[in-house]
């Protein structure tokens, strides 16, 4: 995707927006808070503030149906998504794929996983070296929620690298024909994974949805790829870059780390903060304006492209006092970072339990984590949807 700008100059989706967005979002907000963005891929609007995003995601006129780019007498001959993924749909159908795996994802049963997530985290912090620069998003950031979500799939351990490969290349700026390949790969092989869930079933959660049923409603094999697909890569982008993001959060203000090694139980209430102060997924998958949709005293004409603005909501000064301060003593739960709605994170009791143990658990085992570089050379992700560094060198201590 390449750039554009705000109106007093400032660059979108390049250069420095990369690594540090806040500032360019904030000129949308207080400028122009719904704004078209002319893309070679084509025209984009961006929506800024927070209540504006809340209320866009419960505005039914902005659609997940892709067929609203057409014209009207051109959408019936087409297919209402390209895969029968949920994040991909509006009701009825996205209420019955919720509705079928919905059980699997309740906070009781994402609470029994957390003892195993403390053993994955107990584990890998004690494998990172006493000396020496580390990278820690390799080396913990990723293979954390990797394993987790893995594990709870029941995804071999020896498949996992190439999973994440094709995870990375699908989420960040990559060739169109790249992107295609990867999600053909990750496709073909969940459906092969399927199939064994099938005829060996286990007590992962993917065999687990292979028998789930409802009223005699069952996933079909194309909706268990789908949903394999969409579990497995929103069920460790997230977290990745909250960790990564929470790491670096406390390693370059140092008060807010002290206070929390004076006062563990804020823990909770500190991923709460990442979450907000740097989001983990910086704006939405697109939306479709099903028809002309006024947001804030813009038109937004129908059969346009939208995105929901997180980072700029999470950072809205009328919504979050001092919104630019990280501060792990807000206990405040308001933030969008899981987005609102019906299309509200499925996994993020799950990823709120992973933040909470990598974090505490790091910082406690090794409370001499320092960074290994000025943080002004980290490199970040080229991604519209997620923020965060490629690389984190740390020395673990």
């Amino acid at each position: 995707m390449a750039s554009t700008t705000t109106t007093t100059g400032r660059a979108l989706f390049d250069g420095s927006y990369w690594a540090d967005p806040y500032p360019a979002l904030a000129e949308l907000r207080a400028e122009e808070p719904v704004r078209r963005l002319d893309l070679p891929e084509g025209p984009m609007w961006i929506v800024t503030r927070y209540e504006d995003v809340r209320a866009a995601f419960v505005d039914d006129r902005l659609s997940k149906d892709w067929r609203y780019t057409l014209p009207a007498d051109q959408r019936a001959a087409m297919p209402a998504a390209p895969t029968p993924m949920m994040l991909l749909m509006d009701p009825p159908d996205h209420t019955r794929l919720r509705k079928l795996v919905s059980r699997s994802f309740t906070v009781r049963r994402m609470e029994e996983l957390r003892p195993r997530v403390q053993q994955i985290a107990d584990e890998l912090v004690a494998a990172l070296p006493a000396t020496g620069t580390v990278d820690l998003m390799a080396q913990y950031a990723f293979l954390l929620p990797v394993r987790v979500i893995c594990e709870l799939l029941g995804v071999p351990e020896e498949d996992r690298d190439d999973f994440g490969r094709w995870s990375s290349t699908m989420i960040d700026e990559s060739p169109n024909e790249e992107k295609t390949a990867a999600a053909q790969k990750l496709g073909g092989y969940l459906a092969e994974l399927v199939e064994r869930k099938r005829a060996e079933p286990d007590d992962a959660l993917l065999s687990a949805l292979t028998q789930v049923s409802d009223e005699g409603d069952a996933l079909s094999q194309e909706e268990l790829v789908a949903m394999g697909m969409l579990l497995l890569i929103a069920g460790h982008e997230t977290t990745v870059n909250l960790i990564g993001n929470g790491v670096l959060g406390l390693l370059t203000h140092p008060e807010q780390r002290a206070l929390l090694a004076e006062k563990p139980e804020l823990w909770p209430t500190a991923v709460e903060e990442f979450l907000r102060w740097d989001s983990p997924v910086t704006n939405t998958p697109v939306r479709f304006a099903a028809e002309d949709v006024e947001i804030a005293g813009t038109t937004i004409p129908e059969g346009a492209v939208v995105i929901l603005a997180l980072s700029a909501a999470n950072r809205d000064g009328e919504r979050f006092a001092e919104a630019d301060t990280l501060d792990v003593t807000r206990d405040d739960r308001g933030h969008v970072a899981f987005g609102y709605g019906l299309h509200h994170c499925l996994g993020a009791p799950l990823a709120r339990i992973e933040g909470q143990v990598a974090l505490q658990t790091l910082f406690a085992m090794r409370p001499d984590l320092a960074m290994a570089v000025d943080p002004a050379e980290l490199a970040y992700r080229r991604s519209v949807l997620v923020h965060g560094v490629t690389r984190l060198p740390v020395t673990p201590g």
